[in-house]
């Protein structure tokens, strides 16, 4: 409670610093983590509650299951994070806002006490989000609102289990645990190409980890299906960033520049439906698509992949995910310029010239 109070302290006092425009922002985030926090209920308590739901006293044994492999195997903290539950009643924990202006890619950055500075905005409410969305496209942005069934506090408070995400499959869950736990572990303000690489590298052989010991041949099958039709929907995503990127960089004019964009888009949703297609009709990727496309659903799609062959490189170097942590975070230390030039020596040159934000991926499997 002590913890959460000066949590809440800070956070007005940040927003008395930004100034009054800031104070309602910071309120929500503060009243929003802790209802979050307030509602989490052991998960011991819920398993030994006769009114529990018994499909959901299955995942959290499963979890459990989970989060003490994340210890045991992948090295991850063993702290209380991930060992309470709360119940949501609604869809997300929180939706993100990602704007870009009219003709670039360069997303829109704000900055925050302990995060640093980020390329999107969160709010417990989607209408607040969407009410901010519609500010930023008054402005002339391209925006976009997407739904997060998960984040982590990066050690501040015990990140509970949501009903946002606990029934996910168990290969899913697990990445979902395994990802934002490693946040904790190393986590750069600023950097979001930094941070999300290295927890990308880590869900990704941790369920693989996982799977091999725990996994059913029907269970590694559908995940290797998912692997493939999430790559494939990346490079196509990809494909048409780098189209942009390149009519943004030409000296063409304006008029010539939004027509061409939207063509661009057009050639992105035609491109979908041959892809979804080729998948025998899956449709897990639709919801990206819900709203009309702009480079906010592009601006930072390269986040979570860009220097993730640099990460894999690295904990195949290094062997034991012990070492990994202790080789990424004297990488961290350095400067931007040198962490970049560092970890471009280990992997492939970025396959994207991103600059940070959240994911342009929607939930995987329907799922983050």
């Amino acid at each position: 409670m002590l913890r959460t109070r000066y949590w809440l302290v800070a956070a007005c006092a940040a927003a008395m610093l930004a100034g009054c425009a800031q104070f309602k922002y910071y309120m929500q985030a503060a009243q929003g983590q802790y209802s979050l926090w307030s509602d989490a209920r052991p998960i011991d308590d819920w398993l030994g509650d006769p009114t529990t739901d018994p499909q959901l006293k299955a995942r959290l044994e499963k979890a459990l299951l989970i989060r003490k492999f994340a210890v045991k195997e992948l090295g991850l903290p063993d702290n209380a994070s991930y060992k309470n539950y709360a119940a949501l009643s609604r869809p997300f924990v929180l939706w993100n806002v990602v704007a870009t202006p009219e003709l670039s890619l360069r997303p829109i950055q704000w900055c925050f006490p302990i995060a640093g500075c980020v390329s999107y905005r969160g709010y417990y409410s989607k209408e607040d989000a969407q009410a901010y969305a519609e500010e930023l496209r008054h402005e002339g942005n391209d925006v976009q609102v997407g739904g997060v069934p998960a984040y982590s506090t990066l050690g501040w408070f015990s990140d509970p289990l949501l009903s946002t995400f606990i029934n996910y499959s168990d290969a899913e869950l697990a990445r979902m645990v395994f990802h934002e736990l490693a946040h904790q572990v190393v986590y750069v303000p600023g950097d979001s190409q930094f941070n999300e690489g290295f927890a990308t590298a880590v869900e990704e052989a941790g369920v693989a980890r996982w799977l091999e010991l725990y996994g059913t041949d029907p269970m590694r099958e559908a995940y290797t299906r998912y692997n493939v039709r999430r790559q494939d929907f990346l490079e196509l995503l990809v494909r048409h960033r780098t189209m942009l990127a390149d009519l943004y960089a030409s000296k063409t004019s304006t008029r010539h520049k939004r027509a061409e964009k939207a063509r661009i888009f057009a050639h992105l949703k035609s491109d979908y439906l041959k892809l979804k297609e080729s998948w025998g009709g899956y449709a897990g990727y639709d919801r990206w698509f819900a709203e009309p496309l702009t480079n906010a659903h592009l601006s930072a799609v390269a986040t979570y992949h860009d220097y993730l062959p640099a990460f894999r490189a690295l904990l195949k170097q290094e062997r034991t995910f012990v070492r990994f942590y202790v080789a990424v975070q004297k990488i961290a230390t350095l400067d931007v310029a040198q962490r970049r030039q560092q970890l471009d020596h280990l992997g492939q040159p970025p396959m994207l010239n991103a600059e940070g934000g959240k994911d342009g991926l929607p939930p995987v499997e329907g799922m983050h």
